[in-house]
Formats: structure tokens, sequence, C-alpha cells
């Protein structure tokens, strides 16, 4: 493979690991959808996160009396992935539905990172945009000092590296891997000590051969081992897949292997969980991870899923089946149907969907003047954010470091991805574990004063 290519491989596969990738798909605008007009702009719990008003004040940049900018960062020129995409367009076409921001239209200028050009559009942003919302970048370390050094705030979908995770002027409501604590630690316990504990004695890892992705296998290797957890296999595979998962199946069978973990492209899990399957061998559970939550790895995986047991951490973010009992799922699921019909409604649609109502029930707050300080504190007041019931509540006054950690698990099946037994305490979640905190330096967030900025600039 050229170098060039090589690198390119290897970014995607972080992409897929720490992103969460969800099924590709065909590129689509975030233009406004058409359809009738919504009754109200309140959704699930939430009450007036959109509606008309009478702003008349150009109060910041990306503002006017008539119109928002925001930005909202995404890959889809090399993944053509389009979930933050749908995304942005569903909840846009329904706010402008019913009036706005206080009256302002919301548009979104998506910022294709095309993978390697995340300082460029950053730069772009920094230019144009109000705010940054919904989106993603599986590089978004690359842009996060220039991101700080123009004040510009960001509620992301996701973040996927340590200088961005966590960083300051931004409120993620969510897990990463590239947090300096296991978010998955609930998940993991629930398996190694409660649902399948005979599997803590062989659990096994493959994980794809690059510095990126490995150092995710690392964490998770330390955090296992802390959990009393005997790790028996633990395997790199060439960062653009393999012909033949024979070999890997014949290894995981021969180390008599019960949990598996696997990193990287939810493609490769299925083909892999093929093979074990025509071996007639079965895990007690494989961790298929929330980036195969979608309807692409169902496809990849229909010959397995009747024999392989695939488990995924939610992360304390409702899933569709809960859509009878969580209002706000199913109202979700209506918007889709109107404004996005065609579209799949994947784990990095649900967050980036909590990012939306996070920043227009909080912009909506500010009146006339919108500035990015109102913005930016109001949401950072919310101590018990739910999104409306989309997921469990957090905490944003707290670093992401110290939120209260929720999880819920989703087991794979040939009827779709259903709730899992896991004795949830909240709701749809199981809320009150304790991260574990690695022991070794990953790296930290970036800060404004890296930048030689601080709080009391941002206006």
């Amino acid at each position: 493979m050229k170098p060039q290519r090589t690198i390119v491989a290897l970014m995607a596969l972080a992409l897929l690991v720490a992103g969460g990738c969800g099924r590709e798909g065909g590129t689509r605008g975030t233009e406004e959808g058409a359809g009738p007009a919504a009754a109200s702009g309140d959704f699930g719990t939430l009450t007036k996160v959109c509606g008309p008003g009478d702003a008349k004040s150009a109060s910041a940049q990306g503002v006017t009396a008539s119109e928002i900018e925001i930005g909202m960062f995404s890959d889809i020129g090399f993944t053509k992935n389009p979930d933050f995409v749908d995304a942005a367009k569903v909840f846009t076409s329904w706010c402008n539905a019913a009036g706005g921001i206080n009256g302002r239209k919301l548009t979104t200028n998506l910022r294709d990172t095309k993978l390697m050009e995340v300082r460029q559009r950053m730069l772009d942003a920094c230019r144009e945009d109000f705010f940054l919302v919904g989106g993603s970048a599986a590089l978004d370390g690359l842009g996060v000092k220039d991101r700080l050094s123009c004040l510009l705030p960001e509620f992301p979908a996701q973040v996927t590296q340590t200088a961005n995770t966590g960083s300051d002027l931004q409120l993620a409501a969510g897990s990463s891997a590239s947090e300096s604590v296991n978010p998955y630690t609930g998940f993991q316990d629930w398996l190694l000590k409660e649902a399948y504990p005979e599997s803590a004695a062989a659990v096994g890892m493959i994980n794809g051969d690059s510095p990126i992705t490995k150092v995710m296998g690392d964490k998770m290797g330390e955090s296992l081992t802390a959990a009393g957890a005997k790790i028996v296999y633990n395997e790199l595979y060439p960062i653009a897949g393999v012909a033949d998962w024979t070999p890997y199946a014949q290894a995981i069978k021969a180390a008599n292997v019960k949990g598996l973990i696997f990193f990287g492209d939810f493609r490769y899990l299925a083909k892999l969980e093929d093979v074990l399957t025509s071996m007639n061998y079965k895990l007690d559970w494989i961790d298929a991870n929330a980036n195969s939550y979608n309807n692409m790895f169902l496809d990849a995986a229909k010959s397995s899923l009747g024999a392989q047991n695939n488990v995924l951490d939610m992360s304390g973010t409702a899933p569709l089946d809960a859509a009878a009992k969580v209002p706000a799922v199913q109202q979700l699921k209506d918007l889709f149907e109107q404004y996005a019909p065609d579209a799949d409604i994947t784990f990095q649609v649900l967050r980036a969907f909590q990012s939306w109502l996070l920043f227009a029930k909080s912009a909506s707050g500010c009146g006339d003047t919108l500035t990015r300080s109102c913005v930016y504190t109001t949401a950072s007041k919310e101590t018990a954010w739910t999104g409306g019931g989309l997921q469990a509540p957090m905490d944003l006054s707290k670093p992401l470091s110290e939120q209260t950690r929720c999880f819920n698990v989703q087991k794979g099946t040939p009827d779709g991805w259903k709730t899992a037994e896991f004795a949830p305490n909240n709701g749809e979640f199981r809320c009150g574990f304790t991260a574990y905190k690695y022991t070794r330096d990953f790296g930290k967030p970036t800060t404004l004063a890296d930048v030689g900025k601080s709080m009391t600039d941002l206006k």
C-alpha cells in the first residue's frame, strides 16, 4: 500500500472507532425541508425550543435580525456518511417551521473537512459562523487551537481526539473514548461481573494496526485488567482490512475467548463473525460498539445475528425501540419521517440532535441580544440536561470528566437492535457508576490559556 493511501486508511479507521461511524450513504444538503409548520417549538419535555419573535439586532458574527449562521463539521466528503448532515437538516427544518430562534432563521454552513482539511474549515468557521453545533471530525484536535483563538464555542455531536475532548468553550453532552476516564466502565462491569461472569477470565481484543486506534486498545486493556479481567487474546489486523478473517477466527477459538472487543470498521466485524459462525464458535458476547447502531451493520451481519451475541453501550442515549415509552424518541422519528424519510436514525443522529436542542433552547433564552457568551453561559447552567428525554441527565455545569455516568445496552437481533436486560435504575438507563480513571498519561484537552485567552474574552 502506498504511504499516502496508508495514512488515509489509518485516518478512516480512526474515524470509525473514535467517532463511532454510522452507515455510509448519499450526501445530503442542509437545506430546509418541505412540510407543514409544526404546531409548536416544543420537543419532548422541553418547551419553547424554537418559536417566533421580534429580534431586530445584528448582535454578533453570524447573527442578523433575520438569520443565525451555524457551522457544522463533518468528514462527509471523505466518508460519504450523511448522519450529521441529516440531523442538521431535520432539526433546522423543524425549528424554522416553528418560527426559528425568536424569529431568526437557522442556516447551516457545512464545514466539510474531507478528513484532512480540519484547520482550513475551522478558519472558515472563524470568519463566518456564530457557533459550531451538531458535528464531528475524526481529526478534530487539529482545529481546536484555531477555534479557541477565535473564541468560537461548540456543542459537538461527538469529540474524537484528546486535544479536543473536554476542551474549553465546548459542551459535549455525550461520552468519548478519548476521555481521561473510561466512560464504558459501567457497561463493562455489567458484562464481566453480572451478565457473563465466566467471560472475565477469557477476554479478547482485536484492533486496527495504527498508532491512533492502538491507544484505545491500551486504554481498554488497562481498564479491563483493573476490573479483574484476564486478556487472553490481543491482536492487531492490517489497517486496510484483510481478505480472509479465518486465521483471526481460528486464533480466537484457540484462545477460548469468551468476550470480544472489536475496534474498527463494523463491516470487518461482520465478516469476522461470519467466519466464527461458520466454525460453530459462539462467544458469550461481542462488544460491537455504538458505531454499529445502524441498519448497515444489521444487514452485513444478518447471517450471524442469530448465533453471535452482539451488544453495545449507548452511553445514556435513548434507543429507538424506546419510542413507546419516551415521547422524545417518537417525536424524533416523526420529524425524520417528515423531513428526511430515507435517512437512517443512527447513534450519531441521536447525539447530534441533542446538541442542536441544547443550542436552540439556550439561544432562545437570550432574546434579541444573541451573543456567544449568552448561549454558552446559559447552556452551561443546565444541571440536569436530557435533551427533552433523548438522554440520561447530565450536569453541564461540570467538566466532562466529572459527569455522573449512565449506560444502557442494546442487543443485535435478526429483528433489529433491541434493549437488553441490564437492570436499569433510571428510566431507560442505569446510572451511578464511577468511571475508571486511567493511570497512564494519554494527553490533555486544550485550554484558552494555551492560546493566550481567557473566559473574560468571550463576548
